[in-house]
């Protein structure tokens, strides 16, 4: 017995060295794990991008071969994050890791840079069109539906791409330069790629530049309003305005919305400044009542961060208050792709401004996701025909899809808004058909508070001296007003 004992001793102290050794290379593994792979996908993160990324250049330079880097950004991430949460943000960062893997090469590179950025190496890469369908294969993968805590929502991709070494030589300046080109992409539409070009980085400075100034334009009133009249087929009633917000940059001048509102967005001052407008709006609208101009609502444009925003209908409801007016002033304007990203969230978010008394109107109707499943039970007063479709009135093929849109309003029992008019042929043809309310140039341009109180003034004693002598036709004609 004491020898056995004296034999196990050597034993126990090798099991505990092994023990010990094992702890250490486990504790070891998973050290490197943390520092080089990301803790929610699994896929290598930035720092073991950039080692792969320096390894794969150089066997690039020994072997002769080209090399792509891919930078890719989520669109639409932050509005399922903000609507469905967090714990669905995180399912729907891990399924997109799984489908990028999926269609990626044996040997090239996927990594998760943080938030919603994901970085591509694909070696053995010589011409940029083996790059684009590679790249177009990432865009339909993520552009299929996702599955998100039993909820069906759609996000996209904007791809930058760069190649070694026509854009660089250098692992960092290639990623930059990628990350730049992605910033092109989401700027020509989202949903899409573009290769890095030179002028992209003068685009990039320009962007950083106008990104500071409009951190500062609300503080410094740059910001104001403009308004477009909306008048009825029957009787010419100016049944509301639309609120259009302008920057006037002080060395630019005026920037359009549709350069600066993504910005706006992007660097999450959306809100805030979509808080200012609905006051100024709001409060505009309460002078006008005070001065007893029969204007009958105002309209105010909202983007899908704002209604994300858990803060948003407390937001109209004290805009409301803090004016001394009721919510059957105001009409809220969405966009079709506001709604899509999660439509039962957005729908629970209009039945509270429908409490509030204001009404919905669905903006851009026909140029998106029109989805008659959808509108059933969407909560929404007014559909706008997008100008896109009066345009080239009375065209055949405008004319059968304006009839269509009109069809689907009448038999949901909503109000139709035929916006972008500019002839008196257009408005004709929108009457015969059977739209409700006009809205364009040949009534108005979009007008300051003082210019559009003179307009409302004067249209008003035209209307009613037309009615008076039953000559409402020959008076509301092109250049009238």
């Amino acid at each position: 017995g004491a020898d056995a004992e004296r034999n196990m001793g050597p034993l126990r102290e090798l099991a505990g060295r092994l023990s010990v050794a094992l702890a250490a290379g486990q504790r070891e593994q998973e050290l490197f794990q943390r520092a080089h792979f990301d803790g929610l996908t699994g896929l290598p993160n930035r720092q073991l991008f950039y080692d792969r990324l320096r390894q794969a250049l150089a066997q690039a330079r020994r072997d002769g071969h080209g090399l792509a880097v891919l930078f890719i950004d989520l669109d639409g991430f932050k509005s399922v994050n903000d609507s469905l949460g967090h714990w669905a943000g995180d399912e729907l960062l891990r399924e997109t890791a799984l489908r990028l893997t999926s269609v990626l090469r044996e040997g090239d590179t996927v990594a998760r840079l943080g938030g919603d950025e994901y970085a591509v190496i694909l070696p053995h890469i010589d011409a940029s069109l083996e790059a684009e369908r590679m790249t177009n294969e990432i865009l339909r993968a993520v552009a299929q539906p996702f599955n998100v805590t039993g909820q069906e929502c759609f996000v996209t991709a904007s791809i930058g791409i760069t190649i070694f070494p026509d854009d660089g030589v250098a692992a960092e300046e290639l990623l930059r330069k990628a990350d730049t080109a992605m910033y092109s992409a989401k700027d020509g539409g989202r949903a899409r790629a573009a290769f890095f070009a030179r002028e992209m980085d003068e685009r990039v400075q320009r962007r950083h530049e106008l990104t500071n100034d409009l951190r500062a334009a609300l503080a410094h009133g740059e910001f104001s309003l403009v308004y477009q009249p909306q008048v009825t087929f029957r009787d010419r009633r100016t049944v509301g305005v639309e609120a259009l917000l302008r920057w006037r940059h002080p060395q630019r001048g005026l920037i359009p919305p549709i350069v600066f509102v993504p910005v706006l967005e992007d660097i999450g001052l959306i809100e805030q400044v979509g808080r200012w407008v609905l006051e100024r709006a709001l409060a505009d609208y309460s002078g006008w009542l005070r001065q007893g101009l029969p204007i009958g609502r105002v309209a105010v444009n909202v983007t899908a961060r704002q209604l994300a925003s858990p803060h948003f209908v407390a937001s109209v409801a004290g805009a409301l208050r803090k004016a001394g007016l009721t919510g059957d002033c105001l009409e809220i304007e969405l966009t079709e792709a506001t709604l899509i990203a999660d439509a039962a969230a957005a729908n629970a978010k209009l039945k509270e401004i429908a409490s509030l008394g204001a009404r919905v109107a669905l903006d851009d109707f026909g140029t998106g996701y029109s989805s008659l499943g959808y509108l059933n039970d969407l909560v929404f007063d007014t559909l706008k025909i997008d100008r896109a479709f009066v345009v080239n009135l009375p065209d055949e093929r405008s004319t059968a899809i304006v009839r269509a849109i009109l069809a689907v309003a009448k038999a949901l029992g909503k109000e139709v808004i035929a916006e972008g008019i500019e002839s008196a042929l257009q408005l004709r043809q929108l009457d015969v058909l059977g739209c409700d309310v006009a809205q364009g140039f040949l009534f108005s341009q979009p007008l300051e508070n003082d210019a559009l109180r003179v307009w409302v003034r004067e249209h008003e004693t035209r209307r009613l001296a037309a009615l008076v002598d039953g000559a409402a036709e020959t008076v509301f004609r092109a250049g009238s007003g």
